[in-house]
């Protein structure tokens, strides 16, 4: 067991580094408190809380947080996935939980691509037969 863990997660455009040690459960994200960072949004902490739920390990570790690109929510899935992996790599026992829940897999969607001759992605301008 290390004194200090760091780890990176990704999410659509948005990455997330984490650095966790053994404290009261404190966050800091990009100089800010969590709750300031996600607008007070609930269900975002909710979502990054994830791997604490998992391994039943809320409030036993501090984390200092930077993040950068994409919007709060894939912001959020970027932390709960770089904590889930700062957490197994800080204990080898939190593995298999965080593994069954899920929460150690990058989740690989991505915004489509806009395509020539389209509104969006899929959208098309609307055909007029005469």
């Amino acid at each position: 067991m290390a004194d200090q863990v760091i780890a990176s997660g990704r999410r659509k455009c948005a990455v997330a580094t984490v650095r966790i040690k053994p404290g009261n459960g404190k966050w800091i994200v990009n100089g800010q408190k969590l709750r300031e960072y996600v607008h007070g949004r609930q269900i975002l902490v909710d979502h990054i809380f994830a791997p604490y739920k998992a391994t039943e390990t809320q409030g036993k570790f501090d984390v200092q947080c930077s993040t950068r690109g994409g919007g709060i929510s894939g912001q959020a899935g970027a932390m709960r996935l770089a904590l889930a992996r700062a957490l197994s790599k800080f204990d080898f026992a939190y593995r298999a939980p965080l593994k069954d829940a899920g929460l150690l897999t990058r989740d690989p969607r991505v915004v489509e691509r806009k395509k020539y001759g389209m509104v969006k992605a899929r959208k098309r301008f609307q055909y007029s037969k005469r």
